[in-house]
């Protein structure tokens, strides 16, 4: 009974408790766990052959950066392809940051969803995001900053789970989570196409034009037939790649955007004023709020 409580739980949301009493990953929670996982190719789901694909056709490469840079994996093939390209990596973490010694020519530690890209305007001529957006909630200071650092006419490749998948279509059919995007996971932020350009075209609009998108990984395929599916079907594949250039000059529209919108929810916009209750100035502080607002309620001294 123990066992199959455990189970139970475990598959449908509860906490599942090792035999030394530590708390395990809910069942499919983390990276390549889920029992679908095991027919496939997990290398197919970094795409590295689509990066190959889409960077090969650039031209005049000078600056690329690679936020998330983890490995450096795609810096790699960027430095195969380009090898006159400077090569900026961005990492949250010091573990993966001095992993990339000689893989990129500057390394720079930072927390992309609350720090100024170390870039001037207009610098970069491709930035990428490879498996690294769906980990993120601040999404619109992140594209403020992708905005302002690439140069008109530069590149943006991001590379994302994809909740549209075919494999989460069915799940989602007989009223179970997508793989890719569980409560109790590193996944925060899901993905598909079709909103994906809808945020753009919001936020920004004719600022960019996609002028490419791949797919890549394709449950519950091996790997040959993997790659078939999702060059034929893209937007059903396990992973979506979006290869979108800069067509217009950037005036902070990203950063501005939920305040524009009154989205309910306190996002990130840096030094970027805006007009709504939900985003104060970034100098205002809770303890200076706080007063001000219970003014307003208290009874008038008698």
């Amino acid at each position: 009974m123990e066992r199959y409580n455990s189970l139970w739980g475990s598959y449908f949301g509860g906490r599942s408790m090792s035999s030394n009493g530590k708390v395990r990953p809910l069942f499919g929670s983390t990276g390549g766990s889920h029992p679908l996982a095991k027919f496939t190719d997990q290398r197919e789901t970094y795409g590295p052959h689509v990066v190959e694909q889409l960077v090969r056709n650039l031209t005049d490469v000078k600056v690329v950066v690679d936020l998330g840079a983890g490995s450096g994996r795609d810096l790699e093939i960027v430095r195969r392809l380009h090898p006159q390209a400077k090569l900026i990596a961005v990492e949250g973490g010091t573990e993966y940051a001095q992993s990339l010694a000689g893989k990129a020519d500057v390394i720079h530690v930072a927390n992309i969803e609350r720090d100024d890209l170390p870039l001037a305007d207009g610098q970069a001529d491709l930035i990428i995001a490879n498996q690294v957006l769906e980990h993120t909630k601040e999404i619109f200071w992140i594209f403020h900053e992708v905005s302002r650092s690439l140069k008109l006419g530069g590149h943006f490749l991001f590379g994302v789970p994809n909740i549209c998948s075919l494999h989460n279509r069915f799940l989602l059919l007989i009223g179970k989570q997508p793989t890719q995007h569980k409560v109790c996971s590193a996944h925060v932020r899901p993905f598909s196409k079709g909103d994906t350009l809808a945020f753009l075209n919001a936020c920004f609009p004719g600022g960019y034009q996609l002028t490419e998108f791949r797919g890549a990984q394709f449950y519950p395929f091996p790997g040959r037939m993997s790659r078939l599916l999702a060059n034929v079907f893209p937007t059903f594949a396990f992973t979506i790649f979006f290869m979108i250039r800069k067509t217009a000059e950037y005036h902070g529209e990203f950063a501005t955007y939920p305040g524009r919108a009154q989205l309910e929810t306190n996002f990130w916009t840096g030094h970027i004023p805006t007009s709504s209750q939900y985003w104060p100035s970034p100098q205002q502080s809770n303890q200076e709020l706080v007063p001000s607002v219970r003014k307003e309620h208290d009874p008038p001294n008698s």
